[in-house]
């Protein structure tokens, strides 16, 4: 189904891991990575996806995406035609009033990033905001997980603080 995908990221400076009533683990890996695009192939525990996505507005808040599911066979022979480098995460999801953050902490060249992202109907619309979110980075490309393929969060974590 393709959509715009409207979302607010940031960074997660408290305890989030007792209110999550999920947890999944995410591997990925891009075949494209330019300015504007970005294709990716991920496998989320035993399900395969296959995802397209255009660029961002000038606030980083929206862009168009497509998502299909695969099988995981499928995705598994398609990781290894991707550009080197991957992104591990474990996705936890939280229910925030109305909303669902989803809170990725990151493992390997990306160990201790933990970012969080609210998915909006629209760019102005309201949401509650957990004490465990910290600074807001939507519209930040180092916290691209795309960007992070190349440009892993350990090369420039002290530039972050």
């Amino acid at each position: 189904m393709a959509h715009q995908e409207i979302e607010r990221k940031f960074l997660v400076t408290g305890e989030f891991k007792s209110l999550a009533y999920s947890c999944t683990h995410i591997e990925q890996g891009y075949f494209a990575t330019e300015p504007g695009k970005t294709v990716r192939v991920r496998i989320r525990d035993d399900k395969g996806y296959l995802t397209i996505k255009g660029p961002s507005d000038p606030a980083g808040l929206s862009r168009y995406e497509f998502e299909v599911e695969i099988s995981l066979e499928d995705a598994q022979e398609m990781m290894k035609l991707c550009v080197p480098g991957r992104v591990n995460k474990n996705r936890y999801l939280v229910q925030s009033g109305s909303h669902v953050v989803e809170v990725d902490e990151f493992f390997g060249d990306n160990e201790g990033l933990v970012l969080a992202e609210i998915e909006l109907a629209s760019e102005d619309e309201a949401y509650v905001k957990p004490a465990f979110l910290g600074k807001e980075v939507t519209g930040d490309r180092r916290y691209y997980n795309k960007y992070m393929i190349r440009h892993p969060y350990k090369m420039w974590k002290g530039e972050a603080e």
